[in-house]
């Protein structure tokens, strides 16, 4: 019984495995006469890539380039202070409006904020107390001028007379000008609101006021307001670099928000103290602003030596930007490729681009850097 079960059962599978076994052999037979698949496989060192098939690869040798020294450092944007214009308040009171904002752009004689000040009224009131003494002293000298020609005061009498008179007119005028530096412009119907109005055209830079707060005569700047048609590069060089940057001489900016865009500026300042920590110097550089700089952005500035140097200069498609960094890859022994991290330069006429370091003249590397790369992430 046992065995006539067995029978059975072989009998109801053997025609599937029939079926199955035929599929499989006519599918070796359409792959019999392709091509193996390529296959790249990363090695113990992650950074090295084994190859089946390396010849698949094309490789491209770097030609040699000539060019001037070079030292890329980092730096911000910030404003030009001797561009840096405070906003000042004569008047002391409490804001109650305030019409602009940090961060806008400004033009001069553009209301900032108006202040509700008592300055106003104690100005006024002198102003009205030097008024009434002057109409006094010119009443008096009026009679004065007659008495004296009619023989009746001495001429030390009438000089003292006009001299009362000219000082009531000091008075008056001084008492005016006091009123219109506090911002009240018509002197019959004085109000006590003040309006701080922008001393220059530009972008306010900094506040220190808020609504309903309080200010205080020539005390906290309300507003900063800054020309950032010109801007300052300041950067960090180090000791050992200083050698490379020299007063008046251009340097390229590129700022990181555009890459593709590049600025020149002039070297106006080289800190004369060294940051004790680091071992750096403050180095300024000016550029004027196209209008794409804002202040705190991060810039890459390239100073030029006067040394030539010979580099390497490589097809830009040998090179891979990944991760924030470049790379380049290079045949090593036993069909493997290592990836090296290279320092990019410029770009050069034929599709070229520098390379400043990583990667020397007549060294071998693979021509499609992304295409490798492609495949080894398959």
């Amino acid at each position: 019984m046992r065995r006539a079960g067995f029978e059975t059962l072989v009998l109801f599978f053997l025609p599937g495995l029939l079926l199955f076994a035929g599929c499989e052999g006519a599918q070796n037979d359409q792959n019999a006469g392709a091509p193996p698949p390529l296959k790249v496989e990363r090695a113990e060192d992650a950074n090295v890539f084994q190859v089946d098939h390396p010849e698949q690869f094309p490789l491209t040798a770097a030609v040699a380039h000539s060019a001037t020294s070079q030292l890329k450092v980092t730096g911000t944007v910030t404003p030009d202070i001797s561009r840096n214009v405070p906003v000042i308040s004569l008047a002391s009171g409490r804001v109650i409006e305030i019409a602009a904002r940090l961060g806008d752009t400004v033009q001069k004689g553009q209301v900032l904020l108006r202040v509700q000040s008592a300055d106003i009224a104690g100005a006024y009131s002198d102003y009205q107390k030097a008024v009434a003494d002057e109409q006094l002293t010119r009443t008096q000298l009026d009679r004065a001028e007659r008495l004296y020609a009619k023989g009746a005061i001495s001429l030390n009498d009438l000089q003292v007379a006009q001299d009362t008179e000219a000082k009531a007119k000091v008075d008056v005028k001084t008492t005016t000008g006091k009123l219109r530096l506090l911002g009240n412009t018509d002197l019959d119907q004085p109000s006590d609101i003040v309006e701080i109005r922008a001393p220059v055209s530009g972008v306010i830079t900094d506040q220190q006021v808020t609504n309903a707060a309080g200010v205080q005569s020539l005390g906290t700047n309300p507003f900063t307001i800054s020309d950032l048609s010109y801007v300052w590069i300041l950067c960090d060089v180090y000791e050992n670099d200083l050698s490379n940057v020299h007063l008046g001489e251009k340097a390229d900016i590129r700022l990181n928000a555009y890459p593709n865009e590049m600025f020149t500026g002039v070297i106006s300042s080289v800190g004369p103290v060294l940051d004790p920590n680091i071992r750096t110097a403050k180095v300024r550089i000016e550029v004027r602003n196209p209008g794409l700089m804002r202040v705190g952005m991060f810039v890459t500035a390239t100073f030029h030596g006067q040394r030539r140097e010979t580099r390497a200069a490589v097809p830009t498609t040998a090179i891979l930007h990944l991760h924030d960094r470049d790379w380049v890859y290079v045949p090593t022994p036993d069909k493997k490729f290592r990836r090296v991290t290279v320092t990019a330069g410029g770009m050069l006429p034929g599709n070229l681009q520098e390379i400043v370091s990583g990667v020397a003249p007549g060294q071998q590397l693979v021509a499609d850097a992304l295409e490798f790369q492609n495949t080894a992430e398959q």
